[in-house]
């Protein structure tokens, strides 16, 4: 691999987008949580779920500011690392960039300084209201961002003159043939990384003997979500997987890791293997006959095109996109068995007690962050060579700078973004040392001890 100036450029976009996408797939869950608890608060007027609700709006103010930071850094990239990108695409790109600043982000500033100013100083409906708005925001957020991004994944609705895209139809450009189970299969994805997040905190308060009513709301929210949304996750990524059928062949070819040229099957389902894209094989491969016809064509002897269809310069690399993409399903797969095994215990009223499963899950807080940024290294190194699919290819997107400027901006990004993310670690791993609440009650049998060690890691590693 040669780090010329493009592949630089590559790199540099991947770490900023790869660091910021924990960030919205964190705030957008918490949101919601947080208008639930306050929405629950005004219906039952227990003080409990308001104490919770204050509690996570604060790491929830740090993890949007970590957000914007490390977002608003992307648009400038456009146009030092990819001007031509910006030329070719822009009119389509940039206005749906912009409608998610005006719905999305003006909608999310403006309430949320309600939301963490507003304690004992607006009405209560009015700070409910505030709490349900943000989380709107961060929904209307990710419908845009998702819209521009299944457009240049399946681009609809335009026409290409003097070798620019000029918008035809807005309705096709911004609802592409991929953007449906796109946008539902991440904002699931959100959900469940914050339902984790919240799970793996309560379980830790429960192990140490502290907060442990909130603990005990936290862990039997948090797993009520995760019973209901990750087997529904499975669902919507099996839906979008066959989009990728329809629409992207190759894609769905280098996830695969099928090579053999023609349309006829039946074909196995690798569960492992080393993909050679310069032998155009698969070095020791481990496969179920049959399987991969059934799940993404539901035909025994279905099948879809290999990479031998496509000439050697439109395929995708191999490699990322058929372990990004083993990754998360198996990802998707541990959080099923620890939803229902959490659900079990707690319908046989053993939950608490299971000290082993506590454990297991507390330490479970970092899977949907993992399987996020899996899933998003699926889809974007899966749509190469093309970072417009059919319009512009990525080597033609970038700008015409030096390979040492962009190492230059590349070293001085990864310092500064990992300075801004131990400093928010640090603070919000403070916070949930101190808890929801000063004291409360411990249960029995069980000594009330700081979160420190294992416990004392906590869920703030990953906010």
């Amino acid at each position: 691999m040669e780090l010329d100036a493009v592949m630089l450029a590559r790199i540099q976009f991947a770490w900023t987008v790869a660091f910021h996408i924990i960030f919205p797939s964190f705030t957008i869950g918490l949101s919601a949580w947080i208008a639930t608890l306050l929405v629950i608060w005004r219906r039952t007027g227990e003080d409990h779920f308001r104490d919770l609700a204050k509690f996570w709006t604060k790491i929830f103010a740090v993890s949007f500011g970590m957000g914007v930071v490390s977002g608003i850094v992307l648009s400038y990239e456009f146009g030092t690392n990819w001007s031509h990108f910006s030329h070719v695409v822009g009119n389509v790109v940039g206005p749906l960039i912009g409608y998610e600043v005006l719905t999305a982000f003006f909608l999310e500033a403006t309430f949320l300084g309600i939301l963490l100013f507003g304690w004992n100083r607006v009405p209560p409906a009015l700070h409910v209201t505030a709490a349900i708005l943000v989380a709107v925001g961060t929904l209307f957020s990710a419908f845009w961002i998702l819209s521009a991004n299944s457009w240049m994944q399946y681009p609809t609705g335009h026409a290409i003159e003097n070798g620019i895209a000029v918008p035809e139809n807005w309705l096709e450009i911004v609802f592409s043939p991929t953007f449906h189970f796109r946008f539902l299969h991440m904002v699931t994805a959100a959900y469940i990384t914050t339902a984790f997040v919240v799970i793996a905190t309560g379980a830790r308060y429960l192990l140490a003997g502290e907060h442990v009513a909130h603990a005990r709301t936290m862990v039997r929210m948090g797993l009520g979500l995760a019973i209901v949304l990750v087997p529904l996750q499975i669902i919507l990524g099996d839906e979008s997987g066959r989009d990728v059928w329809r629409y992207q062949p190759a894609k769905l070819a280098a996830i695969e890791a099928k090579w053999e040229a023609g349309d006829h099957g039946p074909v196995p389902l690798v569960l492992f293997a080393i993909p050679s894209d310069e032998e155009e094989r698969n070095l020791y491969e481990v496969a179920i006959p049959g399987l991969a016809s059934i799940i993404v064509t539901r035909s025994v002897d279905g099948s879809f095109p290999g990479l031998q269809d496509f000439a050697v310069e439109d395929r995708p690399p191999t490699l990322l996109p058929f372990f990004g993409f083993r990754l998360m399903v198996g990802i998707g797969l541990i959080m099923l068995v620890l939803a229902f095994w959490g659900g079990f215990l707690l319908w046989r009223g053993r939950l608490e007690g299971a000290r082993f499963y506590l454990r297991l899950v507390s330490w479970s807080w970092p899977l949907g962050f993992i399987a996020v940024i899996a899933g998003w290294i699926v889809a974007e190194v899966g749509r190469q060579p093309w970072v417009a699919t059919g319009i512009l290819r990525t080597k033609d997107a970038a700008s015409p700078v030096s390979a040492a400027q962009v190492a230059t901006s590349l070293t001085l990004f990864v310092i500064v973004y990992v300075i801004i993310f131990t400093a928010g670690l640090i603070y919000m791993n403070r916070l949930i040392r101190k808890g929801p609440a000063p004291a409360e009650v411990t249960l029995e049998g069980l000594p009330s001890r700081p979160l420190t060690g294992a416990t004392g890691a906590g869920p703030a590693s990953g906010g």
